[in-house]
């Protein structure tokens, strides 16, 4: 059977933008030449899972110009399923213009998404998503900043896997310039981390979103509240996981892997993303999710844009196939 016509067994969703990447260094106001390409968090880690085999699928709108058509195409070409993505005719496409750091610095962006066709996404452009066949969601705290219909389009999708049986991963992914204010971001965010089975927060975030410092005791904040496992990104320092494992408790700190030259770190925690869900959608164990994450994020950071260093799952195994046994 062709699998093209099987309905997605991931589900992703929020916000697909058009990129333009300076070509050169400098300030935005002394650039003059663009590389176009896509960005937006949730579209990283959909095209990362699908470069890894997964059937993705892909809910969001879009506008019915020629950014629109150029993301559309350009999702398709990396194998997600486009059959969830309005193109839509009253709303323009979002941009996001970035500047080239140097040195491994983060570069600086300007977006331009207000009122953006993902911004009036809501529960009604779920209406035909196959629930039933979803193994899994990815969400991210990224669409309920948008606007409050795609708050109430992320509930909806969270509660109908959660009730189909799916499992649910929520990365924070904090964006306070999209929010009212920082306490409604933290009381959303957590509410919405109580939902999903596996967070992957970043430390920092975890300590803005909970007021706690350690990992553990952040960890042990969502434990408390339904999650099942919590993946901690420490950056260069690698990944804490705390989390039950056949019904019983463990937690262990796991080492990143050395990066000779840092290129660009917008998507390295996406990559990250994507290194723990395959993982633990391979049937791999947490720590084992937690390494792969490193690894995953340590390659994303080696190349110029924001998905470009995501591996096929041939490069993947390549890169596992001479790791150490772990404990």
């Amino acid at each position: 059977m062709n699998t093209r016509t099987l309905p997605p067994e991931v589900l992703a969703f929020g916000e697909a933008m058009a990129l333009f990447v300076a070509e050169t260094p400098g300030a935005m106001a002394e650039v003059e030449c663009f590389r176009r390409g896509i960005a937006g968090a949730d579209t990283n880690v959909a095209i990362g899972l699908a470069r890894l085999g997964f059937r993705v699928g892909w809910l969001s709108r879009v506008g019915s110009d020629g950014f629109g058509s150029y993301i559309r195409r350009t999702l398709e070409a990396e194998g997600l399923d486009c059959r969830y993505l309005t193109m839509d005719a009253d709303h323009t496409t979002g941009l996001v213009f970035k500047e080239r750091a140097e040195g491994g610095a983060d570069p600086r962006v300007a977006y331009f998404r207000r009122g953006s066709a993902a911004s009036h996404m809501s529960p009604e452009d779920a209406a035909q998503v196959d629930f039933t066949a979803a193994r899994h969601l990815h969400a991210t705290g990224i669409p309920p900043a948008l606007s409050a219909s795609c708050r109430e389009l992320t509930l909806h999708m969270l509660d109908r896997v959660h009730a189909q049986g799916g499992s649910i991963s929520f990365d924070p992914n904090l964006r306070p310039s999209l929010w009212p204010s920082e306490a409604e971001m933290r009381e959303t965010l957590n509410a919405l981390a109580a939902k999903a089975d596996w967070v992957l927060p970043g430390l920092a975030e975890g300590r803005l979103l909970t007021g706690l410092e350690s990992p553990r005791d952040i960890a042990a904040f969502y434990l408390e509240r339904g999650a099942q496992a919590v993946f901690l990104k420490l950056g260069p320092e690698g990944a804490y996981y705390r989390g039950v494992l056949d019904g019983h408790e463990a937690e262990a700190t796991v080492p990143g892997f050395p990066v000779e030259r840092v290129v660009d770190t917008v998507g390295a925690g996406d990559g990250f993303a994507v290194g723990v869900i395959s993982a633990l959608l391979d049937g791999r164990s947490p720590q084992a999710a937690a390494r792969r994450g490193n690894l995953i994020g340590a390659e994303a950071v080696q190349v110029q844009g924001d998905m470009e260093g995501l591996p096929s799952r041939t490069r993947l195994t390549e890169l596992e196939r001479d790791l150490p046994d772990l404990p």
